[in-house]
């Protein structure tokens, strides 16, 4: 072998190496991932339903990865601080957003949030969704939903239904229908969900969409009836209520829902990673159980198609918003 020859081995051999010491870490963090306590991020305080939620899945997510689930509620403006916290954070798998359609669809329409809700986040994995139910007090005269919209026609802007308050998921509930039927309903805000189903069954608003978990109790009761339920599939609670699709309007769909969101970037192994054990998780009797107690729906599905539905939810919200006059 001659010097020359010798001399090219040697120099392919420290390209070999060189390329593999710039490749290494990058593989070897992700095959090796988690290797230190995943932060799970809730934009509400302690005790609601993305709460639980979050707490559930963190401690069966824990098992499953072997690495500590530390859920920290970053409350305040509207789910704005807490999304952005993780917006800004670093794409490593080790910051992740108990998302929701107020934080990723209502709140970034109608207010400025500091963060994109399509561009800033790499959905991960859906967990489940909570359908809302129209309601009416036992008085109102229409027994379903054409009933209602045909009363809605004679009587443009009087037939009302309470919500939460402005830009509450009830309240653009309520936008979405009227404007799917072509229609004009009187909204009624509420500083809270307590107080707008306590006028619904006290009989001072008529109508409400509230959601399954507390609206089945009072239609099981006979305190309210239901008209329609707003999910795409009718409901295990009350599985003789039609859903609004069946009652004549085929693309109106309206959930309360719930999924993982990762900052931008994160790379598409961790991503599939965490998308696996999550979904495995939501299979679990014990999650079953907590998401039946909620009222829930347990959703599993691929990153792809949990992207392409936190994408159309972010446009069908800004829409809506945007005709109610409530956009930034």
């Amino acid at each position: 072998m001659t010097v020359k020859t010798l001399a090219k081995l040697v120099g392919y051999g420290l390209i070999a190496v060189v390329g593999a010491i710039f490749l290494a870490p990058h593989s070897g963090a992700e095959s090796a991932y988690p290797e230190r306590p995943i932060t799970m991020v809730v934009p509400y305080p302690a005790g609601g339903s993305a709460d639980i939620l979050a707490r559930t899945l963190g401690q069966k997510l824990a098992e499953r990865l072997g690495q500590p689930v530390v859920v920290e509620n970053k409350a305040g403006a509207g789910t704005a601080i807490g999304a952005r916290f993780v917006a800004g954070a670093a794409p490593d798998g080790y910051t992740l957003l108990m998302g929701t359609v107020s934080s990723q669809a209502i709140n970034p329409a109608m207010n400025k949030v500091g963060y994109d809700p399509v561009k800033g986040f790499t959905p991960v994995a859906p967990l489940a969704s909570i359908p809302f139910v129209l309601v009416a007090n036992p008085s109102f005269a229409p027994k379903n939903l054409a009933e209602l919209l045909a009363q809605a026609k004679e009587r443009p802007g009087e037939l009302a239904y309470a919500s939460a308050g402005p830009g509450t998921s009830n309240h653009l509930a309520g936008e979405l229908l009227a404007s799917a039927a072509g229609v004009k309903l009187l909204h009624v805000p509420y500083k809270g969900s307590a107080p707008a189903l306590n006028d619904v069954l006290a009989g001072q608003v008529p109508l409400m969409f509230d959601l399954q978990a507390t609206a089945f109790p009072n239609v099981r009761s006979g305190r309210l009836k239901a008209l329609a339920v707003t999910g795409k599939t009718r409901s295990e609670l009350l599985p003789d209520v039609p859903t609004v699709m069946e009652s004549g309007l085929p693309d109106y769909e309206v959930t309360a829902w719930f999924g993982v969101f990762a900052p931008a970037g994160l790379p598409k192994p961790i991503r599939d990673r965490l998308n696996q054990e999550i979904s495995a998780v939501v299979g679990t009797p014990d999650m079953q159980k907590r998401l039946n107690a909620l009222g829930a729906v347990p959703e599993q599905d691929s990153p792809e198609k949990f992207a392409a539905f936190a994408r159309s939810e972010a446009d069908k919200w800004a829409g809506v918003l945007k005709k109610a006059g409530l956009a930034e």
